[in-house]
This record gives structure tokens, C-alpha cells and sequence, in this order.
């Protein structure tokens, strides 16, 4: 079932970078909603599939550039994600333009937004300078029903992501899921 996404122009969610200020285009996918299946590209240039319902938690980054500071807390989240098969989350980074540098992350594997389905259905495209078209910072988690358990939306993109908060709702995702329908 896809997810029919509405346009809200005038009630746009800002997002700051230094003297910046950019916009979401499209409204972010809410919690509890069912998330949509979408194809990115991987690094080995084949056609993958995030999202949507597969019997495992994931975790989804995105993000209009890499630095320093977010190459520090993907290798900090890495560190902490459950590594057990009964607790499995995925992990993927997607960005809206394919990297020239392999970022040697061990858990995150690297996809790209070549069709620009995941931007507009999650509302992560940015709209502004100096980011146009870029995937704005964000954090999904989606539980193995394929609903959005958690997200997060940097309203500042030099901002951290809440790695605390971030860790207890993995925890929680993976412990209220029964597989038994309504939970």
C-alpha cells in the first residue's frame, strides 16, 4: 500500500545551516504510518530495496553532505547498534548524489536517492541554497511491521542526532513487536 504524500507549501519545515535557511518541500512521514518500500541505488550500482515491511528493524539515515562530525556519530551509532540475530537492525545511509569516496563504515551500507522516491515519500527533499535538492539530516526508524517507530529531523544541520533517545527506541521497537498483528 503506498503512502499518498501531500504537498504543504506555506507550512514549510525550516531547516538551518550557518546563515541558511532551506525548507522541506513535502511533509515528513508521521509516526506509526506505514512506511513505503522504496528502490535506491547501492554503491555497487544495483537496485535495493529500504523500508517498507521486511521482518527487520532499520535504521535510515539521510543527509545533504558528509563531514567530519557526521562521520564521528555514524561510527558512534555503529558502535552501539544490537548485534544479534534475534535484535538485527540494518542500517542505511542515503544521500541524494552518489559519493566518489568509500566512507569505511562497517554497518551502514551506502545507497543513493538516484530515483528521488525516498526524498519526496519520507519529505526529506530540501528546497533552498546551498542544498537544493539534497536529502536534508534525518534519522528513520522503521519497526519489522514496516511502521515508522521513530524519527528525526535536524532542524539545524550542523545539530547532533539524539543517539540516547535514538538507542531506546531501537530497544523498544524491537521488544513490542509480537509478529501477531496489532501489538
Amino acid at each position: 500500500m503506498k503512502t499518498i504524500k501531500k504537498s504543504f507549501k506555506g507550512a514549510h519545515l525550516q531547516i538551518k545551516y550557518g546563515t541558511y535557511t532551506m525548507r522541506l518541500d513535502e511533509m515528513p512521514l508521521d509516526i506509526g504510518y506505514a512506511s513505503d518500500k522504496v528502490g535506491v541505488k547501492g554503491k555497487n550500482g544495483k537496485e535495493h530495496t529500504i523500508g517498507g515491511q521486511n521482518g527487520k528493524t532499520q535504521l535510515i539515515i539521510t543527509a545533504p553532505f558528509i563531514d567530519e562530525n557526521l562521520l564521528k556519530e555514524l561510527r558512534e551509532m555503529e558502535a552501539s547498534l544490537p548485534n544479534t540475530a534475534e535484535h538485527e537492525v540494518t542500517a542505511s545511509l542515503v544521500l541524494a548524489h552518489e559519493l566518489k569516496n568509500d566512507l569505511a563504515l562497517a554497518k551502514f551500507k551506502q545507497y543513493t536517492d538516484k530515483k528521488e522516491e525516498f526524498g519526496d515519500l519520507y519529505g526529506v527533499r530540501l528546497s533552498g541554497e546551498p542544498y537544493e535538492r539534497e536529502l536534508t539530516k534525518a534519522v528513520f526508524l522503521i519497526s519489522k511491521d514496516g511502521a515508522l517507530f521513530y524519527d528525526e529531523i535536524a532542524k539545524d544541520l550542523s545539530e547532533r542526532f539524539d543517539q540516547e533517545t535514538l538507542m531506546r527506541k531501537i530497544y523498544a521497537a524491537q521488544t513490542c513487536y509480537t509478529g501477531k498483528g496489532c501489538h
